[in-house]
């Protein structure tokens, strides 16, 4: 893991103690976001090319349809939702992969929020 997936990695654990399971499957999921090329536009706190992913987890938390729309714009691309940036399509990720990402970051806030 590099620095900065180490950082963004503290990042989520700093806002109180965290299970096993859950460090395992944070640091999983950073680790497949940046063999991805997630990191290229997005963070997880703040926006790069495309919205910090604690913001698409906000906007989106109790929409009961976010996550096959979400996973449409990964592997499609889109526009219009964040801006006028558009994301690019991303193909050369397994469908399995861009959803297992999508569900994960989708709990950001709410794994946040119950936290202290």
């Amino acid at each position: 893991m590099n620095g900065l997936a180490a950082s963004l990695l503290a990042a989520l654990l700093a806002s109180g103690p965290a299970q096993a399971d859950a460090v395992e499957e944070d640091e999983a999921m950073i680790d497949l976001a940046w063999d991805s090329g997630c990191f290229n536009c997005h963070d997880l706190d703040k926006t790069l090319r495309g919205p910090a992913w604690r913001d698409v987890a906000e906007r989106y938390r109790d929409d009961d349809e976010a996550l096959g729309r979400l996973v449409a714009t990964v592997r499609d691309g889109g526009s219009g939702n964040w801006g006028e940036e558009r994301m690019t399509p991303n193909r050369r990720v397994a469908e399995e992969d861009i959803e297992r990402l999508v569900s994960w970051l989708l709990t950001l806030d709410a794994r946040d929020e119950t936290a202290d």
